[in-house]
């Protein structure tokens, strides 16, 4: 894990893993610059990353409450595996936007959140491109000529494509009628059929009716197009594919029948990853205890809370990296202040005035911050981290950064208003009608 305190950092990286900070947002990228505590995951998480490099497959569930870093750890960890060559999608779970139980939307969301070390979202496009590109390498390099090349393409994606055409014969054949639009010069059907590869449900008939497919994406479909896209991630380069689906405890709030169904799309998607038939998946998903533990979610449906049992009886010390469940124990005070340290270390690493950052906002202010925070927050320290360093860069840094006589213990009262909490911290807060918070530092 790189430490900014002791290593060079990119001037781009520190902006912007700080400007997300300052907008109190999870950074995107950088997050090896702010993990602090997940040492302990490395080692079992980076040999599950090898696996599926290795064409195997892993489902991972991530537990933890409100505030705990669920967001930050799917995607510090997404991070290692994008090191990895793998392409990441992270998808957030909703009733209306993207509801679990259709995997056909599930599907189409991650396509359009696919991205890959070289490409942002959506990456869906280049990786086929390139996957293309590679068919054609390789016929050439087994002595097809020009004239030849276009029948030896066709009988390897015939071959490459054999697996998936058993159980989604449409997605080949989307491939073949998008390699053939491009071929002829129709980049908007090419267009329209790689949308409708993605699994996009509004493509015009006579785009479909070129490429040879017909009607639209299906819950079943979806998991022979994963499959085929997993296929394709593959043969173009890329050692795999990571994916998180962030957020699932929303599925508690759904209608009984809509909750069931995701219930059970779930388990069989767990089922699937388990059988081998999605080699080169990582699949993560993120809930809070009250999801895995409680008779609304994960223990409404008994062969999924088998698939998911882990014990977490014993000290957090001893948890076990390598189960199915990971437990991520939420920011103490001291666990918070650390955090805010190496936020404050990574500010000053690039700013005008390093030692007056590290003098004005030195480790005791620091605390003294956080403190406040989590006063402000019922007490909940582990709730903190998302407002802490929202306050700590925006207010506090960037002020003394740019202001040579600002000191943040004479000059700044720590506010709260309500209107930039979210629904769980105004809870904690005790008071949605009070226009501020107030505690001296």
């Amino acid at each position: 894990m790189i430490d900014p305190r002791s290593s060079p950092v990119s001037a781009a990286r520190r902006r912007t893993a700080l400007d997300a900070l300052r907008r109190g947002a999870v950074p995107e990228s950088g997050l090896d610059l702010l993990a602090t505590g997940l040492d302990r995951f490395e080692t079992a998480l980076d040999a599950e990353i090898e696996t599926v490099a290795s064409g195997g497959s892993v489902f991972k569930a991530v537990r933890g409450e409100y505030g705990s870093g669920k967001t930050f750890f799917t995607r510090w960890l997404g991070e290692r595996a994008r090191q990895r060559n793998f392409a990441v999608a992270e998808i957030q779970i909703s009733e209306t936007e993207t509801p679990l139980h259709k995997l056909e939307t599930v599907y189409r969301r991650l396509t359009e959140r696919l991205s890959t070390t070289s490409f942002p979202p959506s990456a869906l496009r280049p990786v086929v491109d390139a996957w293309f590109y590679g068919l054609e390498e390789d016929a050439l390099a087994e002595g097809a000529d020009e004239e030849e090349l276009g029948g030896a393409v066709e009988q390897l994606l015939t071959a490459r494509l054999s697996e998936v055409s058993r159980h989604a014969p449409s997605f080949a054949t989307a491939l073949r009628g998008y390699r053939s639009a491009l071929a002829g010069g129709d980049e908007p059907t090419a267009a329209a059929v790689l949308a409708w590869l993605g699994g996009q449900p509004h493509v015009a008939a006579a785009s479909r009716r070129a490429a040879g497919v017909r009607g639209k994406l299906d819950h079943f479909g979806a998991l022979g197009f994963l499959q085929g896209l997993l296929t394709v991630l593959r043969d173009s380069g890329h050692q795999g594919l990571f994916v998180v689906l962030d957020e699932v405890e929303t599925l508690q709030r759904v209608r009984s029948d809509a909750r069931d169904k995701a219930l059970n799309a779930l388990r069989q998607l767990i089922d699937e990853v388990h059988s081998g038939r999605f080699p080169g998946l990582y699949l993560v998903i993120t809930g809070t205890p009250a999801f895995f533990d409680g008779q609304q979610g994960v223990q409404r449906l008994p062969p999924l809370a088998q698939r998911l049992a882990t014990d977490f009886t014993t000290d957090a010390r001893f948890d076990n990296p390598r189960a199915v469940q990971l437990r991520l124990p939420g920011f103490t005070l001291e666990s918070l202040t650390s955090l805010g340290s190496r936020i404050r270390d990574l500010y000053a690493s690039g700013a005008d005035s390093p030692d007056r950052i590290k003098t004005l906002a030195d480790d005791t202010y620091v605390a003294d911050l956080a403190r406040a925070v989590g006063g402000a927050l019922g007490g909940k320290a582990g709730v903190a981290p998302r407002l802490f360093l929202k306050k700590l860069v925006g207010d506090v840094l960037d002020r003394v950064d740019q202001f040579p006589d600002f000191d943040p213990r004479q000059h700044y009262a720590f506010t709260v208003r309500s209107n930039e909490l979210t629904d769980v911290e105004r809870n904690l807060a005790g008071s949605s009608s009070a226009d501020d918070i107030e505690l001296d530092l």
